[in-house]
């Protein structure tokens, strides 16, 4: 059955105007995205198409994140156009999720961070640095990445990542980054770079408060883990 052919309450253009969004399945709200389908499948049967490459994900939609181009195109009724589609609305949805910068966000805590930056930094691929520039209330003047790795190691200069804080005479900074495995205990290598930048920053007359991993949903403090 082909999708004008079903009753309009169960359209998903119309189902969505009518009902709201999270009305849908997550085949419908692909579907829409897709736009149309096939001589042999409709959008909604090409979407499910793309759910079932990842079965194991069940309702998770965290999968389409990784999901190649090419992988996508395997489908038949998945061109070049409708895979580059849903790799756009997949990196919408990733950028939505960031903290709006002009927000006057304190951080108090190491949670009050690692929950500001987990869903940008959960999916990454690649290590990614970034250094948390703070006022004397702990109040956030701006975040700068530094760097970006491999999948397992990226290289940090202090002086690089001190220039920003250094320029905006700021007082206090937090040194972030992911583990894309998803699990956040620190390495040797972490403890290694915590070290290095604690005494350059120190050097330069810049407190470092923290330094904080994020993982796949959660999260370690160095500081707080040689506490313990």
């Amino acid at each position: 059955m082909k999708i004008k052919e079903l009753p309009q309450s169960e359209r998903p253009y119309e189902k969505l105007e009518m009902y709201s969004a999270n009305r849908l399945s997550n085949a419908e709200l692909l579907a829409i995205v897709i736009k149309s389908g096939t001589k042999e499948h409709t959008s909604i049967e090409l979407a499910q198409k793309i759910l079932n490459l990842k079965q194991e994900n069940g309702t998770n939609l965290r999968f389409l994140q990784d999901v190649s181009i090419t992988e996508l195109m395997q489908i038949k009724g998945i061109g070049r156009v409708k895979a580059i589609q849903l790799k756009a609305i997949c990196e919408l949805a990733k950028r939505m999720a960031r903290p709006l910068r002009e927000m006057q966000v304190v951080i108090h805590t190491p949670e009050d961070l690692a929950n500001l930056l987990m869903e940008e930094l959960r999916y990454e691929k690649r290590e990614t640095v970034k250094v948390v520039i703070l006022n004397t209330k702990n109040k956030i003047l701006k975040i700068e990445d530094i760097s970006l790795g491999g999948a397992n190691h990226a290289s940090l200069v202090p002086k690089d990542a001190l220039s920003e804080a250094i320029k905006m005479c700021a007082p206090k900074i937090i040194l972030v980054h992911n583990h894309p495995s998803g699990d956040p205990t620190p390495s040797k290598s972490d403890y290694h770079m915590t070290d290095r930048m604690y005494d350059a920053a120190e050097l330069v007359g810049i407190q470092m408060l923290d330094h904080i991993i994020i993982g796949d949903g959660n999260y370690q403090s160095i500081f707080a883990k040689r506490k313990e």
